[in-house]
């Protein structure tokens, strides 16, 4: 188990996404990965108000529902910690403090629980001052129905300020984010937003941990697919450097006899201030692959060959 920052949320260290569920995966697909997963171990489920209105007939929420029918039908709503996120919903967008306070009355009903472990700004939104938000999840906390609150989609400068407000005002302080961070997508948050977690303590959660796919090793060169995010995860053949990233997993799988998507996500894991990268499962069989990271430890040469590759 790993510790999310400062707070006293203690996880195992792959987190599952919920962004599949009500999308690629339905009801009873759904259900089958998240008994598998706490069969494997897991109690760390992400997921937002906004999974999935992008699917047509949808309105959001559909994620969060889904998750509050299994968990009130295995009655182990207290062994697990439960992520979602305010701000993206269509009917409660932005982050002032009435769309949070609706949004997350929201979330709970669907979620069909009392609290919610980790909640998420969803992306930063510029025309709110922090100190607005910052007082809003304030009172969430203080009434009981939010332990601990982190952000996603914020920049370094936005993040520092809101910070300081915390700090400044004596309100609740973020204690992780979530990027999007990966081993081709390291611009984003190496640099200033690592700077700002490390010097603060925030645990970083990465989403996308596996680039839509590319970085399961699925997507080669001339293989077909089926899958509903193949043209993103295919894009990525484009770039020799990603190429290049592929063959550094492959060597470094074989040595441990290991899926690629466990030795990328296991990179991810040796990187400063992570905690637990993010990452979802359509099915069962995908599954074993992005637990098995508990259990996989590069040596600090494989490390730097898979640094060098995606440099």
């Amino acid at each position: 188990m790993v510790r999310i920052g400062s707070s006293q949320l203690d996880v195992f260290p792959l987190c599952l996404g919920g962004n599949v569920f009500g999308w690629t995966a339905d009801e009873r697909e759904s259900f089958a990965v998240l008994d598998a997963y706490v069969a494997a171990g897991g109690d760390f489920i992400d997921t937002a108000d906004v999974y999935s209105a992008w699917v047509p007939g949808n309105s959001g929420g559909e994620s969060e529902e889904i998750i509050g029918r299994w968990l009130a039908s295995r009655g182990n709503r207290d062994r697990l910690v439960i992520a979602t996120k305010a701000g993206q919903h269509p009917d409660f967008p932005g982050l002032s403090a009435t769309k949070i306070k609706g949004a997350v009355e929201q979330s709970l009903r669907r979620l069909r629980t009392d609290h919610i472990d980790l909640y998420y700004t969803h992306r930063d939104d510029p025309s709110v001052p922090v100190e607005e938000f910052l007082g809003a999840l304030d009172a969430l906390v203080k009434e009981g129905k939010v332990r601990e609150i982190a952000a996603s989609n914020i920049g370094a400068e936005r993040l520092s300020e809101a910070l300081a407000a915390s700090e400044r005002e004596g309100l609740a302080r973020y204690v992780a984010l979530q990027p999007h961070y990966n081993l081709v997508e390291r611009g984003e948050y190496e640099g200033p937003l690592m700077e700002v977690a490390a010097e603060h303590g925030l645990g970083c959660l990465p989403y996308y941990a596996l680039a839509s796919g590319f970085l399961t090793g699925k997507y080669r060169p001339g293989a077909a697919s089926d899958s509903s995010r193949a043209g993103k995860a295919e894009s990525y053949l484009k770039d020799e450097r990603n190429m290049r990233v592929l063959a550094a997993l492959d060597e470094v799988a074989a040595a441990h006899d290991a899926e690629v998507a466990t030795v990328a996500l296991a990179w991810l894991a040796t990187r400063p201030t992570v905690v637990a990268p993010i990452a979802s499962a359509r099915t069962v069989a995908q599954l074993p692959a992005l637990t098995a990271v508990a259990d996989l430890t590069l040596t600090p040469e494989q490390v730097a060959s898979l640094d060098a590759a995606s440099a």
